[in-house]
């Protein structure tokens, strides 16, 4: 965003925030929206994980986050629905707008790479995206900025591993990252 649209922004004043926890096949996901689109997910999102990012968000947005509605209108109505599909293997790229509010800098530049030039079914080492980015020594912040990742699932930070074949870190745990890549047919499916 640039520091026009972000001065436009904040004489608005707070934008609406809302959220809804939502099944997957890796457990509980919070999802937020602004009206400028999908802001935040969140892995693991029982209540006090739940708790602790609508607190986050709400310090970090300038507004009170509040529950979608749930006869599937709104904001989160189209993320809801595109994340249902990919995770039943009918979704292979995610079309929604992105709120990037929550990422800047470095961060924002890396996850938008990734976001525009990894696929469902590839991966990435880290190294090689700090080249894409022009930083080839940077692929312990690219790492960071994986960890930053405000969109984990819709910007595909699972699909950043190390360049030796190791799966690397990832904030919803490795065995979610697993998960993930098996489902995108990287990884052979868990026997059980």
């Amino acid at each position: 965003m640039s520091s026009d649209e972000q001065f436009e922004r904040a004489s608005r004043g707070p934008e609406r925030v809302v959220w809804a926890v939502v099944g997957s096949d890796i457990g509980p996901l919070l999802l937020a929206a602004t009206d400028q689109g999908l802001v935040n997910v969140v892995f693991h999102a029982r209540e006090p994980v739940r708790d602790k990012a609508l607190r986050g968000l709400a310090a970090r947005l300038g507004t009170e986050p509040v529950a979608a509605r749930p006869e599937g209108t709104g904001p989160l109505a189209e993320p809801i629905r595109q994340l249902e599909a990919y995770f039943a293997g009918e979704l292979r790229a995610f079309e929604l707008p992105l709120d990037w509010t929550l990422s800047s800098g470095f961060n924002r530049q890396v996850l938008r790479e990734l976001e525009a030039t990894v696929p469902y079914g590839t991966v990435v080492g880290y190294g090689d995206l700090a080249d894409r980015v022009g930083q080839p020594r940077a692929a312990q912040a690219v790492g960071a900025a994986m960890g930053s990742n405000p969109l984990p699932v819709v910007v595909p930070c699972h699909r950043v591993v190390e360049s030796d074949g190791g799966l690397g870190g990832f904030g919803g745990g490795l065995e979610t990252k697993r998960r993930l890549l098996a489902l995108e047919g990287v990884l052979p499916q868990p026997l059980f």
